[in-house]
């Protein structure tokens, strides 16, 4: 079905069913698509200026020159998304997955990236200060930051400077700390089952009911 077609037929609201969908160059200015799906979409060169894309799933999705001036992304899972030379000025990203997720050319001028979750295959505009944007992963300045209970299952962390940060109850299992600077970390009953602490620093850090099944703890530093 052709783009304009089903710009007549579908259903744009949340909980949308739009995977795979051929959307290129289509209007969605002010949508709510609250947890949509939207993964695989085409939706190049489509218009979600001041969308509402809460919890949307857009992985995979083509939003290669894609609006999302002012969109409301919280959450959104973007991995493995192509946003080449998307617009993404004063964007909501607030904890959404950027995991593999293409940004080369975007704008990301006064978007809040805080607490996105990013890898070491997520491209990212050249010189966009991503490591001290508040974003998670690697070799991330993340000190003092508030992530009590948060998703981070297989998270890549290695290098992160994560002195004081608040990890209590956080899912890290299968993540990779390898080298982290977790001094005087709050870790009280975190997941760590099968993570990676190689080399990580953990002077310090609260450790009280934390599940370290599995976990290597090779080279780790837990002097005062």
């Amino acid at each position: 079905m052709t783009a304009s077609k089903l710009l007549d037929t579908a259903i744009f609201a949340p909980h949308a069913q739009l995977a795979k969908a051929d959307l290129a160059g289509a209007d969605l200015t002010g949508k709510d698509l609250y947890r949509a799906n939207l993964a695989e979409a085409n939706l190049a060169g489509a218009n979600f200026q001041d969308a509402g894309l809460l919890g949307a799933n857009l992985a995979g999705a083509n939003l290669v020159g894609a609006n999302l001036q002012k969109a409301d992304l919280r959450g959104a899972d973007l991995a493995g998304a192509d946003l080449t030379e998307a617009d993404l000025t004063g964007a909501y990203l607030f904890r959404s997955d950027l995991q593999g997720t293409n940004l080369t050319g975007a704008t990301l001028s006064d978007a809040a990236v805080k607490l996105a979750l990013y890898d070491g295959a997520t491209q990212w505009p050249e010189g966009f200060r991503y490591k001290s944007s508040g974003a998670v992963g690697p070799e991330a300045s993340l000190n003092g930051a508030y992530l009590s209970t948060a998703n981070l299952k297989n998270a890549d962390l290695r290098g992160a400077m994560m002195f004081g940060t608040y990890l209590s109850g956080a899912n890290l299992q299968g993540a990779n700390l390898a080298g982290a600077a977790l001094s005087g970390a709050n870790l009280q009953k975190a997941c760590l089952v099968g993570a990676n602490l190689q080399g990580a620093n953990l002077a310090g850090a609260e450790l009280q009911r934390a599940d370290l099944r599995a976990t290597n703890l090779t080279d780790v530093d837990f002097s005062a």
